[in-house]
């Protein structure tokens, strides 16, 4: 096969289960002996030198390809460790803990996507794989391995209550040291969408928090509930009804490797993509003012006047959790204090937290002060006031039909870019750093709606996000957009036209 097709991003995805499955055994030990030659190379040692850990989240085909991604390891002479259920930050976590500390990682997970899926992300001292190095692994593992000169162990060992552990001590120390339940009072209804999270209940519940309510928390592989996604509607309502139905002061939800999350407010509000990334800011900005916030190209013009408002700096960036990681860590490295890369799906990383996209850290810091708040009468929630919010939004994805769709991808945004120039009251954004991004004068006003057109990380697609703070904003930019490409050639444009036109369709 071509090893080149698993690839999704930074990471290894693809269909495990069925009689359609590519990311099979036979691949998974493929890819196990290649992170060893990759780590070899890396670290200038031989491979009996070298420790890899292994987890997975609890999908089905989990425990079937930790096990083969584990005999790869073996098979190219390096020690495999099997720390069976985990999390994916927990992963690289175990690297920088002492008495685990192995040379490299791997999770087997696919995130939120369908339970035949699953998939492999890599992780070294350094972090994940940036994108460059899992193409390298993938031309290793496509070359195959030769015969180690000695087979290295496979053994098991837990690390997930030792990360469970890192959580509470920094719930402790956030809201009082000098306590062992500093939770006490606080209600969190904790859904775990039957990923790898459940455990977070228990962690609570040790610490003083009421966790009645709380759903989901068994493992189970074919996710029978809902999608465990922080950004599902689904999902995000069940939480809400179950916090309402509770009385909780909030909610928190995690994808199957934890490392996303959002949360609900007690009135049953979703607090996650533009929100989810304002309360975080807001925190940080406290105690950081004239801090920058990297986010992803698609966050709202409410978001970033309330990030100005509180002293900091929006700075928007491509989609992709690794690319607004590696960008933070770059304006870092070029003297700008950046604390935060935070994309509208959830992934969020701290810089005090290594830049690690970590779901349960994220809420471990919400909930230290949602426990500071309330013991001053207030909630969590209050810290969003002021957050203005579009008045309607929608996004449309366009399949691009052409084999080469990178290309036409980008011959379709260069030509609304030049539409742009011509128009009058289009206004292209200053800090467009990915397709094209549009404002627009709606009803008088200044800068009220845009659109952004991009190509899909992932897909042959052309995702398009409009947002208008007043009513028929929406429906008067897509109709604009329409003009620039209705002699469009390469895309399918019935979908804007079903927008444009709901009625007759």
């Amino acid at each position: 096969m071509d090893f080149r097709t698993l690839k999704s991003g930074s990471d290894v995805r693809g269909t495990a289960i069925g009689e359609d499955a590519v990311l099979t055994p036979q691949v998974a030990r493929a890819l196990g002996a290649a992170f060893v030659r990759l780590l070899s190379q890396r670290k200038n040692l031989p491979p009996e030198k070298l420790t890899v850990a292994l987890g997975r989240d609890s999908r089905v085909s989990g425990p079937m390809l930790l096990a083969a991604t584990a005999e790869g390891v073996a098979d190219a002479g390096a020690n495999a460790v099997d720390y069976g259920m985990c999390t994916t930050p927990a992963m690289y976590m175990a690297i920088l803990t002492e008495g685990f500390a192995p040379d490299g990682s791997v999770m087997v997970t696919a995130s939120h996507h369908p339970w035949k899926l699953n998939g492999l992300k890599f992780f070294t001292d350094a972090g994940g794989l940036s994108f460059h190095e899992l193409d390298e692994l993938l031309a290793l593992a496509q070359d195959g391995a030769p015969a180690a000169a000695r087979r290295g162990s496979v053994k098991q060992q837990l690390f997930l209550p030792r990360y469970a552990q890192h959580l509470s001590q920094l719930m402790i120390d956030g809201v009082n040291p000098e306590v062992t339940q500093p939770l006490l009072g606080l209600h969190v209804v904790v859904d775990a969408g039957n990923g790898a999270g459940g455990f977070y209940a228990e962690l609570l519940k040790s610490l003083g928090a009421w966790t009645e309510g709380s759903q989901f928390l068994e493992p189970d592989g074919h996710f029978p509930n809902h999608i465990p996604n922080p950004e599902n509607a689904e999902a995000m309502d069940s939480l809400a009804k179950a916090v309402l139905r509770e009385g909780a002061d909030l909610g928190v939800i995690f994808d199957a490797d934890c490392d996303r999350a959002a949360i609900v407010d007690s009135t049953g509000k979703e607090i996650n993509r533009n929100r989810l990334i304002a309360l975080i800011s807001v925190i940080l900005l406290e105690n950081a003012s004239g801090a920058t916030i990297v986010t992803d190209s698609v966050t709202s013009s409410g978001l970033a006047e309330f990030i100005q408002e509180w002293g900091g700096v929006h700075y928007r960036y491509k989609r992709g959790y690794r690319n607004v990681i590696d960008e933070a860590i770059r304006l870092n490295a070029a003297g700008i204090d950046c604390p935060l890369a935070i994309e509208t799906s959830g992934h969020a990383a701290l810089r005090d937290n290594h830049f690690l996209d970590d779901g349960m850290y994220l809420v471990t810091l919400l909930l230290i002060k949602a426990m500071q708040l309330k013991q001053q009468g207030r909630a969590l929630g209050s810290l969003l006031d002021g957050l203005k919010e579009p008045v309607e939004s929608t996004e449309i994805r366009l399949p691009i039909l052409d084999e080469h769709f990178t290309q036409t991808g980008k011959q379709v945004i260069e030509s609304v870019m030049d539409y742009a120039t011509w128009q009058t009251g289009w206004h292209i954004a200053p800090d467009n750093r990915e397709g094209v991004r549009i404002s627009f004068d709606l009803d008088g006003g200044l800068n009220n709606g845009w659109f952004l057109l991009r190509l899909s990380v992932h897909d042959p697609v052309m995702p398009l996000n409009v947002e208008s703070d007043v009513a028929g904003g929406v429906h008067t930019i897509l109709t604009e957009l329409y003009k620039a490409l209705e002699d469009t050639h390469g895309v399918d444009l019935e979908p804007l036209k079903a927008a444009i036109h709901p009625a007759e369709r």
